[in-house]
């Protein structure tokens, strides 16, 4: 039997029976013939029980079910449910045939850019670690630097030594937004997207972008481990993602990471040089981020709950540098979202928008849309604080003094405005009723930023 194919497809992975889309007379015998090793799907650890496929043990996220099979009741994980249930009663399966033997791919970038003088330093550092298979490697770039094409060099470094490369973000947009990219500029090479709602499901590529929680069905697949925003919810937020991701890459393994805001623990042990790391201070472009200006709003909290803009953006709006930018709106709830677009758009008749956020099933589609200057308005929550990129756009936050709205979130926020060489600036407004330290250390940083990269 050629086990070719079917290391290809399961080497790598930790799956239930019904994910293992093999007939029941050959996983039966590739079962008894060791090809297939069967763990507990859920295992009593001392007084409590832990999932095997996300690690969770909070005993609060179990709960019971009557199991059809065994005619019994038993525990089910509720922390990983949407992935498929996990019971008590089931296992989980990891290949144990021949590793696959993943090919060397000699020059498989096809992008023809440049990098900057900034970005190759990162982008050397990067091939640096994969090839001395250092542990990890964080890069620290401002956003707008051009951390995707960075990863070119590094990329395709480990797929000409045979590497499998996952790259992992918490969030869909970003592999949507990501996908179409790496495979221009990998155009030889088969990539897959995992995502929910994705096509394509199998991860049998070489290269791999996925979001963070799709990687609970893998353990020790991935030479080359790259966590884009590594800062970001629910990456930061839910211990089962970084779990998943951990066990994801192979024990002999390079982690890089990416972010243009390190959280406190990263920056911690980065002082302490325990966590190697290259910055990149400025965009790929060569001109400083937008730094925010406060618009102080008195009835901000008044007009917001009755749906109605901040007094002091009407203002702000009429009198904008570039009237012809695309504008986005970040506003702290999905609710507010909605609301307030459906305001706007009986104030701005002559201005087009629509709303995005995270349960919005049309999301995709709205973005294309904006990228496509079908709409001049897009309000939206924080779910495109980041990973996503429109060439003009001038930003505005409602309400920024909000408990959503952290330094990291407000920081990435103002990253949206001066992507492009054409347009470098934008303007950035965060609209108040009063300041916050988050809004104060956004700024700070990213003065900081523009300092570090030479501006004043």
């Amino acid at each position: 039997m050629d086990y070719t194919e079917l290391s290809r497809r399961y080497a790598g992975k930790r799956l239930l029976r019904s994910e293992i889309l093999i007939d029941d007379p050959l996983f039966e015998h590739l079962l008894n013939t060791y090809y297939f090793s069967p763990k507990p799907a859920i295992q009593k650890k001392w007084s409590h029980y832990q999932c095997q496929r996300c690690g969770n043990q909070k005993q609060s996220l179990f709960g019971e079910i009557p199991c059809c099979d065994c005619k019994r009741t038993h525990l089910y994980c509720r922390k990983c449910i949407e992935t498929g249930r996990v019971m008590e009663c089931l296992s989980l399966y990891e290949w144990a045939g021949p590793e696959p033997d993943w090919p060397s791919l000699p020059n498989a970038c096809t992008w023809t850019g440049e990098l900057t003088q900034s970005q190759q330093k990162a982008a050397d550092r990067i091939i640096q670690a994969i090839q001395s298979r250092e542990k990890e490697l964080l890069t620290w770039a401002v956003c707008g630097s051009g951390k995707t094409e960075m990863l070119f060099p590094g990329i395709t470094e480990a797929l000409k030594i045979g590497k499998r490369i996952c790259i992992a973000t918490p969030r869909t947009d970003v592999v949507r937004e990501l996908l179409p990219r790496l495979r221009e500029a990998f155009s030889g090479v088969y990539i897959q997207g995992l995502y929910g709602g994705s096509l394509e499901k199998d991860g049998t590529a070489q290269l791999i972008i996925a979001t963070t929680h799709q990687l609970l069905r893998f353990k020790h697949a991935f030479d080359v481990m790259i966590i884009d925003e590594v800062d970001a919810f629910p990456f930061t937020h839910d211990p089962t993602l970084s779990f998943a991701a951990v066990r994801a890459k192979k024990e002999v393994s390079t982690t890089i990471y990416l972010t243009a805001t390190p959280r406190q623990e990263h920056q911690t042990r980065m002082a302490k040089q325990k966590l190697p790391h290259v910055f990149v201070p400025k965009r790929f472009h060569g001109h400083p981020l937008p730094v925010p200006a406060f618009r102080m709003s008195y009835a901000l909290k008044k007009d917001l709950q009755k749906s109605y803009p901040p007094k002091a953006f009407f203002k702000w709006f009429a009198s904008r540098e570039i009237s012809t930018r695309q504008l986005l709106i970040f506003v702290p709830t999905i609710k507010l979202a909605k609301r307030i677009t459906e305001k706007l758009s009986a104030i701005l008749t002559d201005h087009t928008m629509t709303a995005v956020h995270s349960t919005d099933h049309d999301r995709e589609e709205k973005i294309r849309q904006f990228r496509n200057k079908q709409f001049q308005i897009l309000v939206t929550t924080t779910i495109l604080e980041r990973g996503v990129t429109f060439p003009s756009v001038d930003v505005t936050v409602f309400d920024a003094g909000h408990p959503v709205f952290d330094e990291a979130a407000l920081v990435q926020i103002a990253g949206r405005a001066g992507r492009s060489p054409e347009d470098p600036t934008g303007e950035v407004v965060f609209f108040h009723d009063g300041k916050t330290e988050a809004m104060v250390q956004a700024v700070r940083a990213i003065i900081k930023m523009n300092k570090r990269g030479g501006f004043r």
